[in-house]
């Protein structure tokens, strides 16, 4: 009966993690990120997403895990993100959210600060959002 009893929990509170807004599921990427949790940032995203920075193109989540987050994963945990201002636009199955962010801490011996820009797509797949495109820009402070 435990067995079944943590079954039925375990399964209500998945259930709850997926129904999420789109900004709560942007925001649970970033903490997967931080938190160096690899698999929890993936299903985050769509299998099919694209992934614009710096110029380059990630052209699904294959590709994405396998080249770049843990790359990302590395950064995330060395730095502190600070969102300055967010904005979410809902419509029907699709959403957007644009922020502005500022990102401290020390990588690789050096010191980070810098100035984000992000613009996140997401697409509501049956209770939960999906982030179906990524575009991230950075700036060092003028």
């Amino acid at each position: 009966m435990r067995k079944f009893f943590a079954f039925i929990v375990t399964t209500l509170v998945s259930v709850h993690a997926f129904a999420a807004s789109p900004a709560e599921t942007l925001t649970a990427f970033h903490a997967a990120l931080h938190a160096g949790e690899q698999a929890r940032a993936a299903e985050l995203l769509s299998p099919d997403i694209t992934i614009y920075e710096s110029g380059y193109v990630e052209r699904s989540r294959a590709e994405y895990v396998g080249h770049h987050l843990p790359e990302d994963i590395v950064f995330a945990k060395a730095t502190s993100r600070k969102v300055l201002k967010s904005t979410e636009r809902i419509d029907g199955n699709l959403a957007t959210i644009l922020e502005e962010t500022e990102t401290t801490g020390k990588f690789k011996g050096k010191d980070v600060h810098s100035f984000g820009t992000e613009t996140v797509l997401l697409e509501k797949k049956g209770d939960s959002w999906v982030i179906i495109h990524a575009h991230w820009s950075s700036r060092k402070p003028k």
